[in-house]
């Protein structure tokens, strides 16, 4: 059963308020309530926040908070929740924390007992999420790779066997380079989804193998331009492979047991076949 709240605020509690990715229209009607009827809106960047407070005719008061500050005011902020005032965290688009400040002073909230209230919204994670046609019943979101190529292919490398679709955050002017370093580690043939510029004009999703979408990014430069999520299909093994934490794990036994028994130890501990690690271990191992 649906409950109906009025848009009164609660004092002394900070509001967590997801903000449109793109369409205005987006805004929910709570998140207009909350917005007008609190005491200060605490904002990623307040001169953005501004545009979106005065295209909705809203004049509450706006106070700077962002990676560079939020450790510092996190205690003034506090003080002034403690005082009875009513905060709304927002940043420049969808929901506060997801790759966003915020994480700071919802923690210091929670351990000082301030209430904190997160309100439901748009949010670019999951919204591409819901279009990309990939898996979503596993899924992990790595927020946004590495600005170098290293970094990039550690990350890539780390998660080369995950079985979840893997969700990321780039940047324009990185996206090729990032797909690069990708297709080193992953292949061609690994299912990758472009989401870019969601609920914006030039809303564009577009899955294929890693082989072909990068082919089909060069082939105008267009599509490469605006917020991009890139959506990874997880590893799926084939029939006879043998689960990789199964092979480190005779590899770390065989060092003190025969191969044998650290083969064995290794398949009733991953429910694997003792036979495929054995000869694994012939093959691979000293």
């Amino acid at each position: 059963m649906s409950e109906t709240n009025s848009c009164a605020v609660d004092v002394a509690t900070l509001y967590i308020v997801p903000t449109p990715i793109g369409n205005l229209a987006d805004i929910t009607q709570r998140a207009l309530d909350v917005l007008a009827n609190v005491d200060l809106i605490a904002a990623e960047d307040t001169r953005h926040t501004s545009r979106l407070l005065s295209h909705f005719s809203i004049s509450t008061r706006t106070f700077a908070l962002h990676d560079h500050n939020e450790q510092q005011k996190a205690d003034f902020l506090i003080e002034k929740l403690q005082a009875g005032t009513s905060i709304a965290l927002v940043s420049d688009a969808g929901t506060p924390l997801i790759s966003d400040p915020g994480y700071h002073l919802v923690n210091r909230c929670r351990q000082a007992g301030v209430k904190v209230v997160p309100l439901p919204g748009p949010c670019a994670v999951i919204t591409a999420l819901s279009g990309a046609g990939l898996p979503s019943d596993r899924f992990s979101f790595e927020g946004f790779l590495p600005p170098k190529s290293k970094g990039r292919r550690d990350t890539f490398t780390t998660l080369e066997n995950d079985a979840r679709t893997l969700i990321f955050y780039e940047s324009p002017h990185r996206i090729l380079d990032s797909l690069a370093d990708m297709l080193a580690v992953l292949g061609p043939e690994r299912q990758v989804v472009l989401a870019r510029e969601l609920t914006k004009t030039y809303e564009t999703i577009h899955g294929a193998p890693l082989g072909e979408l990068i082919e089909w990014l060069n082939e105008d430069s267009n599509r490469i331009r605006g917020e991009m999520v890139v959506l990874v299909a997880g590893h799926r093994a084939e029939k006879n492979e043998l689960p990789p934490e199964a092979c480190r794990t005779v590899a770390l036994l065989a060092k003190e047991l025969p191969l044998k028994k650290a083969a064995a130890l290794a398949a009733e501990i991953h429910g694997a076949k003792k036979n495929a690690l054995y000869k694994w271990g012939l093959d691979n191992l000293d």
